[in-house]
């Protein structure tokens, strides 16, 4: 990993510069680590399904619901989760949301009914809802500008990597145990994260509500932020309709319409999902590129979020409309490329636009992906129970990303919120 500069506003010796880089380094691959842990939380659902939905018997809509579920609060806990990561701080806000995403992983184990699965999930979209936006408040607080894109890019790439590992894993553990205990298992490594986040993030003297010049944050305003955020919420909401049905539906997708086994089809839902791995690392590293050799924000953040969304549909369009298995699964993977190299710019430009407010600002945007999360898996599993065709769904998103490349092109991420300069201070 290359190593990363400290993020400071005047110069520092060089000693002191090292401690931040290394720093830095250690931040990142404490959130690299969250993100791998917490996504095997969130997608391993989608590797079990078939055999949830066999045991618990229930319909592709109810399963759906099920899915869309976590959607709810992880929606909701975007924007007040990145705000109480702003207010409380990183350690406070992983150590409480770390525990609720323990919990429900393992409730999820012991469901007996489709409501008692909608349940766990909404509990751990409680929890997964503040984690996200509150790392994006560490990265900015350990991190220059310049390296945002970079570690967006290693930290999604990581949730990519979970998601899939995630279904061959949950496979090859249903062969040996069953799923139920498969959940239990994954509960005790997040537990283990959480409590590595929260020795690692001690930080003893510092109130996250007060500036390094000791000075009490103005109140943030709340309308104005979210209005200068609005576009890239909106680009998230068309990338974040993709993303969910490739998280929810893939291994059913492979599973039902090309009638693999639970084992094959999880493994081609991974070799789909590895291109994104690939898509999160050239997507950030991309973008730094073109905003240090431009200097210019705006475009950096926005071309490379125009031309995942413009790809991403490209590719789709084969799914709907061509039926030879070698022929979609490569689509497929070149359309999760496309689509995955939209997140480290658009998180980078949440964090550009309010750095001081990084979490807060970041979970308005990511507010998008959240509102997708509650429609998407159900308007999926509504289309199959109607149409009865695995592939029509994708339809949906051919429509809606050309929509967000179209939007992004309102993202000014050169230009910082700014402040009112008669806000009420933060007590």
């Amino acid at each position: 990993m290359r190593l990363l500069a400290s993020h400071a506003a005047v110069p520092l010796a060089p000693a002191r510069a090292l401690q931040g880089a290394l720093r830095g380094n250690r931040v990142l691959l404490v959130l690299c680590a969250m993100y791998l842990v917490f996504y095997v939380d969130r997608v391993n659902i989608a590797a079990a399904a078939p055999l949830i939905q066999h045991d618990l018997k229930l319909s592709n809509v109810v399963l759906g619901l099920a899915f869309s579920a976590f959607a709810y609060p992880y929606a909701l806990f975007q924007v007040f989760g990145g705000w109480f990561g702003d207010r409380f701080g990183v350690r406070r806000t992983f150590g409480f949301a770390g525990t609720i995403v323990s919990l429900a992983t393992a409730m999820t184990g012991l469901v007996t009914s489709g409501a008692a699965l909608a349940l766990a999930r909404f509990g751990l979209g409680f929890g997964e809802g503040a984690v996200f936006p509150t790392a994006a408040r560490a990265l900015a607080e350990n991190l220059p500008r310049e390296q945002w894109g970079f570690a967006q890019g290693a930290t999604h790439a990581c949730a990519r990597i979970a998601n899939a590992l995630t279904p061959p894993l949950v496979a090859f553990a249903i062969l040996f145990v069953s799923w139920r205990l498969t959940f239990v298992g994954f509960a005790l490594l997040s537990l283990s994260w959480t409590l590595l986040a929260v020795v690692f993030f001690r930080r003893p003297g510092r109130d996250a509500n007060v500036t390094a010049s000791g000075e009490a944050r103005p109140k943030l305003p709340w309308l104005r932020l979210a209005r200068r955020i609005l576009p890239a919420t909106v680009v998230d909401f068309c990338y974040g309709w993709t993303l969910w049905v490739f998280l929810s539906w893939l291994p059913s997708f492979f599973f039902k319409h090309f009638h693999l086994d639970v084992q094959h089809a999880a493994l081609f839902a991974s070799a789909v999902l590895l291109a994104g791995v690939l898509g999160d690392v050239a997507g950030g590293t991309l973008s730094d590129l073109l905003l240090v050799r431009t200097g210019n924000v705006t475009r950096a953040r926005r071309d490379v979020i125009v031309g995942g969304l413009l790809g991403a549909a490209v590719f789709l369009v084969p799914v709907v409309f061509v039926h030879d298995f070698t022929a979609v699964t490569v689509a497929l993977g070149c359309a999760f490329f496309c689509a995955e190299l939209v997140v480290a710019p658009i998180w980078s430009a949440a964090m550009s636009i309010a750095p001081d407010y990084a979490g807060t600002a970041s979970g308005m945007m990511n507010l998008g992906f959240g509102i997708a999360g509650i429609l998407s898996p159900v308007v999926f599993g509504a289309v199959i129970d109607v149409t009865h065709s695995w592939t029509l769904p994708f339809a949906a998103s051919v429509l809606l990303l050309p929509i967000g490349a179209a939007v992004a092109f309102a993202i000014r991420a050169g230009e910082p919120f700014v402040m009112p300069a008669s806000a009420p201070r933060a007590r």
